[in-house]
């Protein structure tokens, strides 16, 4: 590209060339029935099991999570509680409207500047805790703390939530990325078509 432009190319070669698609990667979730049972199985780490329910009912990956500070935290009678923040992955400047579960999954609120899940880290140490919680709910699937995300954005389009919301609600720049989810979906109905069998 940089020799087109330094006039050393006639043409662009870069625009001859097809990108290489992205393949579609496996994502993993949970069911609401799935989800309401980790609420109810104990976590060796209680700070994992409040953010990764956080992420379940927000969308939210787990790096803004662990950024998250009580200053964008907000709340008005009218519209109830939002997060106002700028997304680690995209740099995009979000508001995030919360149910008021979500909220209550939080500690009391402190300084602006201190940390909603103050000590909450990433490591092969915490992701121990999630899999043995995991295991104790008798969840057998391969669930990462990203899962929670993928469970939220999946949960919003079986119950109805249309794709474009859905989009926004995760910060997606680009539509097309959240129609992924929407793939999962029709394949779960599809799933569920065929589990009812009868005896011909």
């Amino acid at each position: 590209k940089q020799a087109y432009k330094d006039g050393l190319l006639k043409s662009d070669l870069n625009a001859k060339i097809e990108p290489i698609k992205q393949a579609e990667t496996r994502r993993n979730f949970l069911t609401i029935e799935e989800l309401n049972s980790l609420v109810k199985t104990e976590c060796n780490n209680p700070l994992l099991k409040r953010a990764a329910l956080f992420s379940a009912l927000t969308g939210l990956r787990f790096s803004d999570i662990q950024k998250l500070v009580w200053g964008e935290i907000h709340h008005s009678k009218a519209n109830g509680y939002s997060i106002h923040f700028t997304q680690q992955k995209t740099k995009g400047v979000e508001v995030l409207p919360i149910s008021e579960q979500a909220y209550n999954l939080l500690c009391e609120p402190l300084k602006p500047t201190d940390k909603v899940f103050e000590g909450l880290n990433y490591s092969a140490y915490e992701n121990k805790h999630l899999y043995q919680w995991i295991g104790a709910a008798g969840i057998t699937k391969d669930i990462t703390f990203h899962c929670f995300r993928h469970t939220f954005a999946t949960l919003q389009l079986s119950k109805g939530t249309d794709t474009y919301t859905v989009s926004k609600m995760l910060g997606h720049r680009e539509l097309k990325t959240t129609q992924i989810y929407a793939k999962v979906i029709d394949q779960s109905k599809r799933d569920a078509a065929d589990k009812i069998k009868l005896d011909f």
